[in-house]
């Protein structure tokens, strides 16, 4: 066999050979165990980015890898064209768990919010004569990369150059219930909503804000569409993250990330009005449904509802926050930490403020690994649910070392 290229290598091979919309950092990892990553050169870093927020049980878990090992050597692909057990069983506990009836299976957070925009714009039109097609979104949102995705993301940059956009979006202010209320109207079929917004800076809505968004849907028969594909699948302390705001029950949730725990996807989860909403023909993947990828999401839901790791979250969150503060308490860097379970933005402010990638490039150096938002200007932290104690106190004075380089 031919030798195994160095890191440096391999580095230089990818920016040769790779599209050039990403710029990875410069490491290779080759291996991971829990929350711990190991690079080519055998360097440990402590993961408190979890992949963007993905191996929600860090890397290798045992019950993951159990249930992909046993699927694997049983059946990898049948197509939509027949049932296949994993994905019966996957549907059938979504339906049981949440307010879902029916449940379409893809692969991605980007699919599944494309789906459920398609969902809304049919809805809509089975209640109109064509009128009602305007979705609201939110000023900061993220909600993929697909045409309509990023279209229905209010972020002007990443519109840029792939215009025409298609139609029928319309903005709302964040957390601005007087604007929401002028922006509906009887074209409004769907609202679609990141409970907690991720890559817009780890920013949450307020109960109220959601309540009355909850109220103005049902009195204008549009659809609440609550993307939960960064805060769900149990990063809040919740199985999803709209469930902090009492009363709310959105007609789709949308998931990903998590919910595969590092294998590709997603689903868009359906309520009694949009649950028939999706005919025969009217939208597909061939992926979707796959068998190894729902034998993993299964054993996610697993750890998810059937041991304390729920309750775990929000004790290890309590632990997080506590530390982001002392660390503020010496250096003055944050402006303000918003957390909700293990989601975390620490906003920087002072010598720090609009310094993200520094501090992110920082923390590399100190073999931890943290995520950036909102701009340049926040410092997000998504670790896995089952990071020990001990690991978050090492990141915590990891990441204090790092801004005390800045």
């Amino acid at each position: 066999m031919p030798p195994v290229p160095d890191q440096a290598q391999l580095i230089a091979r990818g920016r040769q050979s790779y599209a050039p919309n990403y710029q990875p950092r410069e490491v290779v990892f080759e291996s991971g165990l829990g929350s711990i990553l190991k690079d080519l050169a055998g360097a440990s870093y402590l993961d408190f980015g979890s992949g963007i927020g993905v191996n929600c049980l860090g890397h290798r878990h045992p019950a993951i890898v159990d249930a992909l090992k046993h699927q694997a050597e049983r059946l990898w692909h049948a197509s939509n064209a027949y049932f296949n057990p994993q994905a019966v069983q996957l549907a059938v506990r979504l339906t049981q768990l949440t307010f879902a009836q029916k449940v379409y299976l893809c692969n991605s957070g980007t699919e599944a919010n494309e789906a459920a925009i398609k969902i809304a714009r049919r809805y809509g039109f089975d209640q109109s004569d064509g009128s009602k097609h305007i979705i609201l979104t939110f000023q900061g949102s993220f909600h993929g990369r697909t045409l309509a995705a990023v279209t229905a993301t209010a972020q002007p940059k990443y519109h840029e150059g792939f215009g025409p956009l298609p139609g029928g979006f319309r903005y709302c202010e964040f957390n601005d219930i007087d604007h929401l209320e002028a922006q509906f109207s009887d074209e409004v079929c769907a609202v679609l909503i990141e409970p907690i917004q991720g890559e817009g800076g780890v920013r949450p809505f307020s109960s109220r804000f959601m309540q009355r968004l909850y109220q103005l849907c049902q009195a204008n028969d549009a659809l609440l569409i609550a993307d939960e594909i960064q805060c769900g699948m149990g990063r809040t302390g919740r199985l999803f993250a709209y469930q902090w705001a009492p009363g709310v029950v959105p007609d789709i949730v949308t998931v990903a990330k998590a919910f595969g725990a590092g294998l590709p996807i997603g689903a868009a989860l359906l309520g009694d009005k949009t649950a028939q909403t999706l005919r025969l023909g009217s939208h597909g993947s061939t992926f979707g449904g796959n068998p190894i990828c729902c034998a993993v999401a299964n054993a996610v839901l697993e750890q998810l509802t059937e041991t304390d790791l729920l309750a775990e979250i929000s004790r290890k969150a309590k632990l997080l926050h506590a530390g982001l503060e002392r660390i503020n308490q010496h250096l003055q860097a944050f402006r303000e930490i918003r957390a909700c379970g293990l989601m975390v933005g620490a906003e920087l402010t002072g010598h720090y403020a609009g310094r993200a990638e520094q501090v992110v490039l920082r923390c590399l150096e100190e073999k931890l690994l943290v995520l950036k938002a909102g701009g340049n200007n926040v410092i997000r932290l998504l670790p896995a649910y089952t990071i020990s104690d001990t690991e978050i106190e090492q990141g915590l004075a990891l990441f204090e070392r790092a801004l005390k380089r800045i």
